[in-house]
C-alpha cells in the first residue's frame, strides 16, 4: 500500500454510497462497486470510471482497501461475515472501512474477525446527508486503531471535509449516536418554534433570520427552515433511516446507564410521522405533525 492510488472496493450505492464511491473514482483510485440492486451498480459505472461485481466477496478479492456503506447490522453482516462476504476474500494486510451507521457492538464484533485473519478495520460513519456525500464535504467519525486509521484517511478524504480517530474501535458509532441525539433535538425545537410563530402570524423568514444569528442559530435552523415552511420534505436523510439511528442510541443507552428521555420522546413523534404516511420524508418533516 505504498502508492497514493489504490485498489479499493465500495459496498453499498445508496443515497450516500453512489457519490462516495464516485469520489474515489474521481480521484484515480481503481474503484470496483457491488450493490444489492445490479442495476444501481450499472448506473453507477454510467456516471464513473471502474468495474462492477457481482458479490462482495468478488468486488474485494483484489483490493487494498473495501469500503462499505449499507442498511444496517444484518446488512453489514450479510456482505462481511456472509457466505459471499468481503471476508471472505480479503488478503492479509488490507483494511476494511465501515461508514454504516451500525451499532458499536457490531464494530467490535467485526474488528475480532479481521484481526483474526489480519486485517485492519476501522469503524467510519459519517454526517453530511445527501449534500455532504454529493459535495465531497462529510464529516466522518472513526474508531480504531491509529496506524490503521493513518493508511486509510487519506483515501476517505477524496469525500471528506473533516474527519478524527475518536478512540477504540466503537468510537465511530457511539460518536455517530450522539450526533443524531444532538440532530433529533435540534429539530424539534426548530419545528415548535416555527409552528408557534406560524400560530402567532409573525414573519417567521424574518425572525428566523435574526435568531440564527444569536445562541439560537443552527445548521438544521440555516438549512431547513425554508423548506419546512414550504411544506417541502425531501432531502434525502429518511425518517425510517433517523428512527434506525435513535433505535441503536436508546439500546446503546440502554447498556451503558445513560437517560435519554428527549431522543425517546422525539423518537416517538418520528413514529407519529411515519403514521402520517412519511416514512421518506426527511428528518425535518417533525414541523408536519404539529400542523
Amino acid at each position: 500500500m505504498t502508492s497514493n492510488k489504490k485498489n479499493v472496493a465500495f459496498i453499498g450505492l445508496g443515497v450516500m454510497g453512489f457519490p462516495m464511491a464516485g469520489h474515489l473514482a474521481e480521484q484515480g483510485h481503481n474503484v470496483t462497486v457491488y450493490n444489492r440492486t445490479t442495476s444501481k451498480a450499472e448506473s453507477w459505472l454510467e456516471s464513473y470510471s471502474g468495474q462492477l461485481a457481482l458479490t462482495p466477496a468478488l468486488a474485494a478479492a483484489d483490493a487494498d482497501i473495501v469500503f462499505i456503506c449499507v442498511g444496517n447490522d444484518d446488512d453489514l453482516r450479510e456482505v462481511t461475515t456472509g457466505s459471499n462476504g468481503v471476508l471472505q476474500s480479503m488478503k492479509e494486510h488490507t483494511h476494511l472501512v465501515d461508514h454504516t451507521t451500525a451499532s458499536a457492538d457490531v464494530a467490535k464484533e467485526l474488528y475480532s474477525v479481521c484481526q483474526n485473519k489480519n486485517i485492519g478495520f476501522i469503524d467510519a460513519p459519517v454526517s453530511g446527508g445527501e449534500a455532504g456525500a454529493v459535495n465531497g464535504q462529510l464529516t466522518i467519525m472513526c474508531g480504531g486503531d491509529v496506524d490503521i486509521y493513518t493508511q486509510v484517511e487519506p483515501v476517505m478524504a477524496a469525500y471528506a471535509r473533516f474527519s478524527k480517530l475518536l478512540g477504540h474501535v466503537g468510537s465511530g458509532q457511539i460518536a455517530k449516536m450522539m450526533n443524531q441525539i444532538c440532530i433529533a433535538g435540534v429539530v424539534q425545537g426548530l419545528a415548535e418554534a416555527l409552528q408557534f410563530g406560524q400560530n402567532a402570524n409573525i414573519d417567521c423568514e424574518a425572525v428566523v433570520e435574526v435568531i440564527s444569528k444569536g445562541a439560537a442559530g443552527s445548521w438544521q435552523m440555516e438549512n431547513r427552515h425554508k423548506s419546512m415552511l414550504d411544506d417541502h420534505y425531501e432531502h434525502g436523510f429518511a425518517v425510517d433511516w433517523m428512527r434506525k439511528d435513535l433505535s441503536i442510541a436508546l439500546d446503546e443507552a440502554k447498556k451503558n446507564g445513560s437517560t435519554l428521555p428527549l431522543t425517546a420522546l422525539v423518537d416517538q413523534f418520528y413514529a407519529d410521522v411515519q403514521k402520517m404516511g412519511g416514512n421518506r420524508w426527511d428528518t425535518s418533516s417533525l414541523l408536519k405533525r404539529l400542523v
